[in-house]
């Protein structure tokens, strides 16, 4: 491991050389290759600079120990120099675990309402808001590709995308089931219901990243409508894709133009095949879930909201947080920090066996 944090040390400086050299910036797709570079070996040098600093401190404390007159100073700084580097030496165990090659990747999320009708029809409309509120917070874009409404607001589906860095890193443990336990606005007797809803969640892929032969893919184009009938255009710039060999289709129509709808379409079914050959080439798991907590799969309950009790329940690592409203309105962190770390346990412990 010490091998390794030098070689990338090193790797760092040699890096903020070329970035201090003026001819560097004749090339623009070189400033920004090393810039993205430097990015990401920034966490682990200054982790590891920090160690070795804290190791130096540790070595002085330890020769002062034998001074009557800095004793109990030296003490306390040795003890706390202890402390701080067994944190940094975890730190630098998980900073260099392999990295998941689509943690800086934009999403596609799409979301079904499943058992429950017209309530699990609300219910994804509200994770939905959910995850547009999350995005939000963190700065990303959301843009919805497809939607189906029912007479009282709820989505029987909707598919959109989140653009961002790092969307793929923190929205990939939200693939399963999603669970809700409240009194519909529907229901006069003031009974609880239990409803659900599915959450898919794949890394948005390219053309190019995926073998789509064009001449597999039949291309349909209709006049689209927006939510709620708003935006209605008069052209056929709405698009419907079907990939002829597995009969997958993925509509898009939220964009003004045809060749816009076409687009992001084709990304989201690269998307779609590339997570279906991804199971293909692992039947019990497939490799977007297995980086999740648990297996992820989309027919495994992976969280609870309960209105009544005004709680929220992730199954997989028992965390439960008494804050129903905060959660509902995007502020999802110390959930999605608990999943982080959890996979990053599991990862650490598979990596020692």
């Amino acid at each position: 491991m010490l091998d390794k944090l030098n070689d990338l040390e090193n790797r760092y400086s040699a890096i903020e050389a070329q970035l201090g050299a003026g001819e560097t910036y004749d090339d623009p797709q070189l400033v920004a290759r090393l810039n993205r570079e430097q990015r990401e070996l920034e966490p682990v040098v200054t982790a590891w600079r920090s160690y070795r600093r804290r190791q130096d401190e540790l070595e002085q404390a330890r020769q002062l120990l034998s001074d009557p007159d800095m004793r109990e100073l030296a003490q306390e700084e040795y003890a706390s120099a202890r402390a701080d580097l067994e944190t940094l030496e975890q730190r630098l165990k998980v900073l260099l675990l392999p990295r998941d090659p689509h943690d800086e990747r934009n999403v596609i999320v799409e979301i079904r309402a499943g058992v429950g009708g017209e309530e699990a029809a609300l219910f994804a409309h509200s994770l939905h808001r959910m995850y547009a509120m999350y995005a939000e917070r963190q700065g990303w874009r959301l843009d919805v590709t497809s939607a189906s409404e029912t007479e009282l607001g709820g989505l029987k589906e909707i598919s959109f995308v989140v653009e961002g860095a790092g969307a793929w890193s923190r929205l990939k443990f939200e693939s399963g089931v999603h669970r809700v336990q409240r009194v519909p606005e529907t229901e006069s007797g003031g009974r609880v219901h239990t409803s659900t809803a599915t959450v898919a969640v794949l890394p948005e892929m390219e053309e190019v990243d995926v073998t789509l032969d064009p001449a597999d893919v039949e291309m349909q184009v209709f006049r689209s409508s927006g939510a709620g009938g708003q935006h209605v255009n008069k052209t056929s710039s709405a698009v419907r894709l079907i990939h002829k060999p597995t009969g997958t289709v993925v509509e898009c129509q939220q964009e003004r133009s045809q060749f816009q709808n076409r687009d992001k379409a084709m990304r989201i079914l690269a998307s779609i095949l590339y997570e279906r050959e991804q199971q293909r080439l692992n039947s019990e798991f497939s490799a977007q879930r297995r980086s999740q907590v648990g297996s992820g799969m989309r027919n495994e309950r992976i969280r609870t909201y309960n209105f009544p009790q005004g709680r929220v329940t992730d199954h997989r690592v028992g965390l439960t947080l008494y804050r129903i409203g905060a959660v509902m309105d995007g502020d999802l962190d110390e959930i999605i920090d608990a999943l982080v770390t959890a996979d990053q346990a599991e990862r650490l412990r598979q990596s020692g066996e």
